[in-house]
Order: structure tokens, then C-alpha cells, then sequence
């Protein structure tokens, strides 16, 4: 039996705005209860008791303390607020910047957290402008406050303001920043809150701290380069070693990271080519006990296996031929602090068995050396490849395998850590506008889609790579677009999930006869079911429509709803069902 699926209609009497139409995000909220789901868009929601979130708010509150307690939080809403605005960046694209910008808040109150009344907002998406004034009536998280812990001295809407930043940054593809100035939980009769640029705020970091989790991690914005008029001096280029991010996955690194910097753990890091391996590996040792000793990385790959040897352990003069000074290795120019071993399975097995005893002993020998030399290393390596695979096949020491992995830490792909590009790539845009002395505004709507859209294969590297190349080629005082990004062969996929290994019909609809014939052919054969039927239907709008689901929906003669329940990877339920 099929489960009912149930459509939300949100009263107009509700809302304290006039806002413009959003039936088609509405027809989006379904619930399907035989199946225990709910769906906004294509992101699964879950229903909860405001209570339920007040009583672990408390308890966040009485274990951690109102400061971790409030950063948990507001990432928390930074997230939802994010995806809510690539959800709306994708649907409303040909809509005016206000009415686009102003589902948000809309969503915000779909979502039950309050109503919201506009009082003034001004926002232009092609030079990143807004500024925004709210007022939240009915404000879940003040109420409960209040009922827990009575009257409080400071805004208490944690979570709603890390929505409101999340939202704003991702739609607009800069950071931005949120305040609250009035509070129902200070007195106040409504919750007032205040949006624009960082850099127009007075002390942002007592803010932004919030959405960082630990210390070490920057802001693209600790040093401004956006909208800039001034040419910025040398030193004030941004470091390439700063951390940026906001994700779950990239937070639950860094406290990871922040955990065992103190200890003299080896820490073996994991993960696809272009993560940023190395750079939570600097930050590992530059907040360790080791910070004012020596930071020595070496490539394992880059070295050839007749000079790794010596490149790890160095050589007396003499010691093989061409050896015309003596050298110290890696390991003894790293004496005292920590030695980065970079793509540490790709070093053959005798190499492995020479890096295993150095690792045991604390000791090394130079080649052409008779002297044994006490090093005290930290070793952090890194790896983009499965050692266990490795040890399986003989390619890789099992004891060595054991030695590294003493704290091993995952570093994800960036394609699932969506909520980290924007902040990346307004990073990196701050850093090579400096280093390049060029002037640009930011980024058009369609690059920013773009960006969110690419499944980036090359991870934090490839989009490194990409925004110094938009820097370059944007025109001065302009933005820039996606033609200035992806001129290298990228391949755009600007709507994954509708994708689909189901048979290619393509060359099968010339004319309807011919459709026809196939179909009869196939369904003889039972080689296609009403399933995959719907979902090449389905597939083949998409793409004529270039990804917008909306567009699918009106050739396919339906419902938006339906198309979105469809991508959602759920057989798509029949009015009549």
C-alpha cells in the first residue's frame, strides 16, 4: 500500500509582510507519514517539539556554557540558512533580486521558528550590496528562553541568527553578518535584527567567533579586500595557511586536530587529492607545543626512490657518488618539531622498512655515516590512498601501517562540505585580488550557482585554482562571471541529482511514431518498467529545461512537487493513490 503524501498550505493571514508569492516553495513542504519523511525541496526534514529543542538548548547551556553552547547553535542555523539560499538561488533565478532574496525569510517562518516583518531591506546581487532590517514576531527561542531562564541581559535567538548569516552569505556569495539588537527575551516586545557587510560593522570577530569552532580557524574577512578602492600593501595579503569553514565535517577536523595537537600522537590524515591535507597539518603543528620549532614537509612521491634516502636522512660527504658535501636529512632539519610525510604511500617497501626503524628507535644514520643521531619528530603524514588496501595487496608494511595510524583524521571531499565554498571562495578572491593588485566586485548570481552547482574533483586545490583565474580575467571594477571560471574543459553538472543510468531515449523521439515503436518494443521485451519510464521522462525535461525543476514540471504537464518527489529518489505518488 502507498503511503498519502500531504501538502502544506501556508495561510496568507499569517504572514506580518506582504511578501511575494512562494506556492511553488509550499508545494515543496510534503509529508509522507507511511514512510516516516518529510521534504522541503529535496532535503529531508524532521518535525520536532520546540520543548524537546528548548530542554537540550538548557542543557547546552548548564554542561558547556552559554558561549560554546551559543557557537553550537549558531552553526547549527548557519547550515539550514545556507542551504535554504542555494535551495532558493536555484528556483528563483529569474525573479528580482527582492522578491528572490525575500523567500528567506519566508522559509525562516514556513519553518516555524517565527513570523517576520520587513522594515527595511536593499539588496543588489550583482555588487553584493544589502542592508537589512527584521523584526521577528513570536520568536520560538526567545519564548523558550524566557520560560527556562527568565529574563536574559543579551539576545538570545542563537539559532535564528546563524540561520540569517548562513542565508545571507550563501545568497549573496560573500560573507555578511547578522546582529540582534532587540530581544522578547531581554524585555523587548518583538526580536530585532540588522544585516549587511562585515566590514561595515564595528568589532565583527565578537560575532563571527560564534560560527567558527575553534580559535585557529580565519574569516575571510580578518583582512578586507572586497570592494576595495585602495591598492593593499604587500603585508597585508592574506596567509595561504589560513583555515576556512563552517561545515560539520570540516569543524569535526578541527576538533579533532585540537585534541590531539597537545599530545605527541602521530597523526596519519585522510582524504582525496586537493583537501587541504597539508594545511590542517601546518595548523596541527602551529598550535602544538612545537610551534616555535622547525615545520618540515616533504612529498613522498616527488622523490625519486634512489634519493629518498637520503633526502629522509641525509648523507656524509662521500657517502655515494656525486655526494660532494654533507647534507642533513628531514628528519634532523625537523629535530624538535614535526615532520610532514606528504603521499606517504606511494614509498616502496624498502624505503618503508628504513622510515619504520627510524620511527621505533627515535634514531637515525646518514648515508656514508657511521654515527647514529637521536632526533625527537613528530610525524604527521598523509595519504590520499586506502592503506589497508595497500597492506592487503603487499604494497604497504602492516607494521608500518600501525605505527602511522596511531590517530588517523578524514578529511572530506569539498562536494560534501557545500557549506565551506563560498567562505573559500571569498577567501581565496580577497587573497588573489591582493597578490594580483586587481580590483573586482564579487561574483554574478550565475557564477556563484555555478560554483555551488560543480562536483569539484580537484577539491580545495582545483577551486584555488579556478577563483585565481576569475581574478584574472574578470574586468577591473567588475565581477566576476562564469566564463571567467571555467574555461579549462570543466564539466558543468549544474543538477546532479537528475542524472539517471536509466536507458538514453534521445534518439528515440524524432516523432511520435517512432517513440512509439520503441516503447512497444521495449515493454514486449520487459526490458523498461512505468518507473524507469517516469524517470527518463523525467530526466529528459530536466535537461531540456537546463536543470530548473520548475521548467521540468511545466513540459512534463505537472506538478513542480511531483518532479521534485521524483529526484528525491522516491517513486512519485499518483493523485489517485
Amino acid at each position: 500500500m502507498s503511503s498519502k503524501t500531504i501538502r502544506l498550505q501556508l495561510p496568507n493571514d499569517r504572514l506580518k509582510h506582504r511578501f511575494p508569492d512562494i506556492d511553488d516553495i509550499t508545494e515543496r513542504l510534503l509529508f509522507s507519514p507511511g514512510d516516516g519523511e518529510i521534504w522541503l525541496d529535496q532535503q529531508r526534514m524532521l518535525l520536532l517539539h520546540s520543548a524537546a529543542i528548548a530542554s537540550l538548548r538548557r542543557e547546552l547551556i548548564e554542561t558547556l556554557g552559554s558561549d560554546k553552547a551559543r557557537g553550537l547553535l549558531s552553526r547549527m542555523g548557519y547550515q539550514s540558512g545556507a542551504r535554504d539560499a542555494d535551495m532558493v538561488r536555484r528556483e528563483h533565478r529569474n525573479r528580482s533580486d527582492f522578491d528572490a532574496f525575500a523567500v528567506g525569510p519566508q522559509l525562516h517562518a514556513l519553518e516555524g521558528f517565527m513570523s517576520i516583518e520587513t522594515v527595511v531591506q536593499d539588496v543588489d546581487t550583482k555588487t553584493g550590496h544589502f542592508y537589512g532590517e527584521y523584526i521577528w514576531h513570536n520568536s520560538a527561542e526567545a519564548e523558550e528562553h524566557l520560560r527556562a531562564h527568565g529574563r536574559s541581559a543579551a539576545p538570545v535567538c542563537w539559532m535564528q541568527q546563524g540561520y540569517a548569516n548562513g542565508y545571507l552569505s550563501s545568497f549573496l556569495g560573500r560573507q555578511m553578518l547578522v546582529r540582534e539588537i532587540e530581544c522578547k527575551a531581554m524585555g523587548h516586545a518583538t526580536c530585532r535584527i540588522i544585516g549587511k557587510a562585515v566590514e561595515q560593522w564595528d568589532a565583527p570577530e565578537n560575532d563571527l567567533r560564534y560560527l567558527q569552532a575553534q580559535e585557529f580557524v580565519q574569516s575571510p574577512n580578518n583582512r578586507q579586500f572586497y570592494f576595495q578602492r585602495q591598492e593593499p600593501s604587500a603585508n597585508e595579503i592574506p596567509a595561504k595557511s589560513n583555515l576556512v569553514g563552517i561545515s560539520s565535517g570540516f569543524n569535526t577536523v578541527c576538533h579533532m586536530i585540537q585534541r590531539v595537537a597537545p599530545t605527541r600522537a602521530t597523526v596519519l590524515f585522510l582524504g582525496e587529492s586537493g583537501v587541504g591535507k597539508e594545511q590542517f597539518a601546518r595548523t596541527l603543528h602551529n598550535i602544538s607545543d612545537r610551534s616555535a620549532q622547525p615545520f618540515v614537509a616533504i612529498n613522498c612521491a616527488a622523490i625519486p626512490e634512489q634519493l629518498i634516502e637520503s633526502e629522509l636522512f641525509g648523507v656524509e660527504k662521500g657517502g655515494y657518488s656525486g655526494a660532494a658535501q654533507s647534507r642533513p636529512g628531514r628528519f634532523e632539519r625537523a629535530d624538535g618539531g614535526t615532520l610532514f610525510l606528504d603521499e606517504i604511500g606511494t614509498l616502496s617497501l624498502v624505503a618503508q622498512g628504513k622510515l619504520l626503524r627510524a620511527l621505533q628507535e627515535g634514531e637515525i644514520e646518514r648515508i656514508g655515516d657511521t654515527r647514529v643521531r637521536t632526533v625527537d619528530v613528530r610525524i604527521v603524514a598523509a595519504t590520499n590512498e586506502d592503506l589497508r588496501k595497500l597492506v592487503e595487496a603487499g604494497q604497504f608494511r602492516d607494521d608500518l601501517f600501525y605505527r602511522l595510524n596511531v590517530f588517523p583524521v578524514q578529511i572530506p571531499p569539498l562536494r560534501e562540505r557545500k557549506e565551506d565554498i563560498l567562505l573559500l571562495v571569498e577567501h581565496f578572491m580577497n587573497r588573489f585580488c591582493a597578490l594580483h593588485k586587481r580590483q573586482v566586485t564579487g561574483f554574478t548570481e550565475g557564477a556563484i550557482e555555478a560554483l555551488m552547482r560543480y562536483a569539484w574533483p580537484g577539491n580545495i586545490r582545483e577551486l584555488e585554482n579556478l577563483i585565481e583565474r576569475g581574478v584574472i580575467l574578470a574586468p577591473d571594477e567588475g565581477a566576476i562571471d562564469i566564463d571567467h571560471l571555467f574555461t579549462s574543459g570543466e564539466k558543468l553538472a549544474l543538477n546532479p541529482t537528475a542524472e539517471s543510468k536509466a536507458p538514453d531515449w534521445s534518439d528515440s523521439t524524432d516523432s511520435k511514431p517512432q517513440l512509439a515503436e520503441a516503447l512497444h518494443e521495449a515493454l514486449a521485451d520487459s526490458r523498461i518498467s512505468l518507473d524507469q519510464l517516469e524517470e527518463i521522462a523525467v530526466t529528459q525535461a530536466l535537461q531540456l529545461a537546463a536543470g530548473n525543476v520548475s521548467g521540468a514540471a511545466k513540459i512534463l504537464g505537472t506538478t513542480r512537487a511531483r518532479v521534485a518527489y521524483r529526484l528525491s529518489g522516491k517513486k512519485v505518488p499518483h493523485p489517485a493513490e
